[in-house]
């Protein structure tokens, strides 16, 4: 749940809306901030999940892996066409600058994964008209929309 900064009411509903406009409607192309190889990492998981579900995952670390036979870049701004969400596998000191970055590639949304939180970088990111969802994981998600 969320609070809306000028009522100070909870907007628990829409944060749900903005989830499922997130997974349903945004677009297929997801850029994965933090994914390697490494299968013991739950951006690993997410991946293969969010695939299982029809969407692209685009890699993206600074080591540019293939994962789930998808290559990887070392940025954002290294991936040669567009990308729809951008989901963050970071801690959360570093997830507004990923957040900035989204907003500079044109994404449409951003998600930050559970335990990833930037209250300043919501704000930025929404205030620039972006879809963003915090603290949730996409793959608890998704399957309960079906």
């Amino acid at each position: 749940m969320s609070v809306d900064i000028t009522t100070g009411e909870a907007t628990e509903r829409s944060e749900e809306e903005t989830v499922r406009r997130i997974l349903t409607d945004t677009g297929d192309t997801w850029a994965i901030v933090g994914l390697s190889s490494n299968q013991e990492r739950a951006a690993y998981g997410v991946a293969a999940v969010l695939q299982r579900f029809g969407k692209r995952i685009v890699p993206v670390h600074p080591k540019a892996e293939t994962v789930h036979g998808e290559p990887g870049y070392a940025s954002l701004a290294d991936v040669p066409f567009p990308v729809d969400v951008v989901d963050v596998f970071v801690n959360s000191d570093l997830a507004g600058e990923v957040a900035d970055q989204a907003r500079e590639i044109g994404a449409k949304a951003v998600w930050f994964q559970l335990g990833v939180v930037d209250e300043a970088a919501y704000a930025r990111t929404t205030d620039a008209g972006l879809d963003m969802v915090m603290d949730r994981c996409p793959a608890i998600e998704i399957p309960r929309l079906g």
